[in-house]
């Protein structure tokens, strides 16, 4: 498996992400308007940025473990059941730890 090539997608990503974040937040920061019906359409707009902000997170951590990961040479090895991680979910969900088979079985669980 040649992971530097996902290394290099996993870095990509990381960077992506860290920009739209980084804009996020800029947003919110950014003076309100005085006007209460735009007010109350920034609000509705927040908790959309909100929700995209912890999503962007939650994947920036799973990249930064993925590429700790590629660093301690366990990337592509289900942290889980310790199989390893088909090529075709690892091209998919690069930062995945988990085979599709259990990922399956977690996501019943929840």
């Amino acid at each position: 498996m040649d992971t530097s090539r996902y290394g290099s997608v996993l870095r990509a990503r990381k960077a992506e992400l860290e920009g739209r974040l980084s804009r996020i937040e800029q947003d919110f920061v950014t003076p309100r308007n005085p006007n209460d019906d735009d007010r109350a359409v920034e609000r509705n707009n927040d908790e959309v940025l909100e929700e995209l902000g912890e999503t962007g997170e939650r994947e920036l951590a799973a990249i930064d473990a993925a590429l700790h990961r590629i660093a301690a040479g366990t990337f592509g090895i289900c942290a889980r059941c310790g199989r390893s991680i088909a090529e075709q979910r690892l091209d998919a969900v690069p930062h995945t730890p988990l085979c599709q088979a259990c990922a399956a079985e977690v996501s019943e669980e929840v």
